[in-house]
């Protein structure tokens, strides 16, 4: 997704828009509801083969180009076509309703192509790690084989392994959403290792949840404990409980480290034929609605 300002809107927009469908995506950085769309509309580009093209316009920031589009609420999508806007909807919709959208002014997809025969990988744990280091090692600014890599390595509990092939990309933490993902899965096995007795400090952790159900700090503390012990699902319901008590506790600190696991969790997907979708991760499916039942509320 393609980061556009006055700047270069006529080029990445305007532009593009005649010879290929342009959706730009109006967000506000910490607007919930966007946060979740984007995911979905990254997925939807990729699945629908380069059928449209997706941007995305800070709406705080650029707002000439709110105002130009008579942007009233965020998230809010708008479909440019030939150099000029021709539908849009407002709103986090569902997949399917997107994909509805999408369809009425796409051309139709093409038809699959005949199936490759396919070949059977191996898929031990350390041959699979030799696979991504050797694509790192053939691409270093290959985002998704760099995230690929330091999951597995942190997976197998190599730590500093993982350390040494996540510096190159540290500075990008705050640019690339799963770099920071990694960032936060480390800062909780540091934390973790600050607290040598594992179990005496879980217990602690519990006692003081059982003393104060609001004691966020603590209850931040067990789930970044979880998350370091790859209990993933435990430290999502853990950070759940801090948002349905509080969405925005420390500057949204338990939602950030919420989407940081499901982007950890999230399994790849699988190869499907052009123009169709590719089924989403059951956990991280219902996990991801979970979190905007409560966000939305």
């Amino acid at each position: 997704m393609i980061d556009v300002t006055i700047a270069n809107f006529q080029e990445e927009v305007i532009a593009a828009s005649m010879t290929t469908p342009v959706l730009v995506d109006f967000w506000a950085p910490g607007g919930d509801p966007g946060e979740l769309l984007g995911p979905l509309l990254e997925q939807l580009e990729a699945a629908y083969g380069g059928s449209f093209k997706l941007v995305r316009v800070d709406a705080i920031r650029e707002e000439k180009l709110s105002a130009a589009f008579g942007i009233q609420s965020v998230p809010t999508c708008i479909l440019v076509v030939n150099g000029q806007p021709v539908d849009g909807f407002t709103g986090a919709l569902p997949e399917g309703k997107i994909k509805e959208f999408l369809d009425k002014h796409l051309p139709p997809a093409p038809e699959p192509a005949p199936p490759e025969e396919e070949v059977v990988l191996d898929t031990a744990p350390e041959a699979v790690l030799e696979r991504l280091q050797s694509a790192v090692a053939a691409d270093p600014a290959n985002e998704t084989a760099r995230f690929d890599y330091v999951k597995q390595l942190l997976s197998l509990g190599r730590d500093d392994d993982a350390k040494v092939a996540f510096a190159p990309v540290i500075a990008q933490t705050a640019v690339v959403r799963r770099f920071d993902s990694l960032k936060r899965w480390m800062d909780a096995l540091d934390f973790v290792a600050t607290n040598a007795d594992a179990a005496s400090a879980s217990a602690l952790f519990d006692e003081k949840i059982a003393a104060n159900k609001r004691d966020f700090d603590a209850r931040f503390d067990q789930a970044r404990s979880l998350l370091a012990d790859q209990r993933w699902t435990d430290a999502l319901d853990e950070l759940l409980e801090i948002l349905m008590r509080d969405k925005a506790w420390n500057d949204g600190l338990a939602r950030k480290t919420y989407i940081a696991i499901l982007d950890i969790i999230e399994t790849p997907k699988p190869k499907v034929a052009d123009g169709q979708i590719p089924p989403e991760d059951a956990t991280v499916a219902t996990y991801r609605r979970r979190l905007s039942s409560v966000v939305l509320s």
